[in-house]
């Protein structure tokens, strides 16, 4: 479960107030959340559970596997699961969301199957995109963005693999403007494309 808090480590700080509350594993319904049928709140709720109470994977019965890519922590589930018409036993997290792990399709298959958008797309590597839920709401002085995005891709750390599965993101107007002069900085710098 080490790598696992290493992917959510930006959701837990932007963690909504019912994150606190105590997550009821049997209430889990993950090709939900893998097929972007749940809501930011939910996701962060089981996110924060997985990620900080003990013995959380083992309570699923999930089983960590290396995934040779320090950016996905990758699980094996006691029972296939149905996702997106097919069924796997192997899921991957993100930084921003579950994935499914399946075999037998590939990417750019799978993108137009699901009306999602190629934004990279070559022999080598495929990513595409849809825009699920995108809102925004002010409170307390603040305004924050909620998106909900499906993803379908490939990674090097997974031949013949494609990932399918959904982002959660939910973001301040402060988050955003720290970012905004983190990449000003950068591009005064040089270090962003294109600078």
């Amino acid at each position: 479960m080490r790598g696992f808090g290493r992917c959510l480590a930006p959701l837990v700080v932007l963690a909504t107030p019912a994150a606190g509350q105590e997550f009821d594993p049997a209430s889990l319904d993950l090709p939900a959340l893998i097929e972007c049928r749940a809501d930011v709140p939910t996701y962060n709720d089981f996110a924060l559970w997985l990620s900080s109470a003990p013995g959380a994977v083992e309570t699923l019965g999930w089983k960590e596997v290396a995934s040779g890519n320090p950016f996905l922590s990758q699980y094996e589930l006691p029972a296939k699961i149905r996702v997106f018409n097919r069924e796997t036993g192997s899921i991957v997290f993100t930084a921003a969301g579950p994935m499914a792990v399946l075999d037998g399709i590939a990417a750019p298959e799978l993108a137009r199957e699901l009306n999602v958008i190629a934004v990279f797309s070559t022999p080598e590597k495929f990513l595409g995109e849809k825009v699920v839920v995108q809102s925004t709401e002010e409170s307390e002085g603040l305004t924050f963005s909620t998106g909900i995005k499906l993803n379908v891709s490939t990674v090097e750390s997974h031949p013949g693999k494609t990932l399918a599965g959904c982002s959660y993101t939910l973001e301040s107007n402060e988050t955003r403007h720290s970012r905004r002069v983190s990449d000003q900085v950068k591009n005064s710098r040089g270090l962003l494309p294109g600078a």
